[in-house]
């Protein structure tokens, strides 16, 4: 099942996949060093075959959704696991 994310939302690269491909009108494929584990970009649109367009640093590429998480995500599970070792 793939992951949902808002336009604009904030996202990070956990994974990195064989190649990118970049979110351009004649896209191109890139190798996967051009962005890195950790990397933030923003969502800029949804793409046909469950891939998202993001923009990075970097330039703006095509990503599926297994290679990126929600960044409110990761700071929301951050945060509860943050709430239970206060206790």
């Amino acid at each position: 099942m793939s992951k949902e994310f808002s336009i604009g939302s904030k996202v990070r690269v956990v994974a990195l996949p064989p190649y990118v491909k970049t979110a351009e009108p004649m896209p191109m494929l890139r190798p996967p060093d051009v962005i890195h584990i950790g990397d933030e970009g923003i969502v800029i649109d949804r793409r046909p075959g469950g891939y998202w367009g993001i923009r990075f640093a970097r330039g703006a590429f095509l990503l599926d959704s297994q290679y990126v998480e929600s960044v409110e995500t990761a700071l929301e599970s951050q945060e509860s696991e943050n709430g239970d070792q206060e206790l």
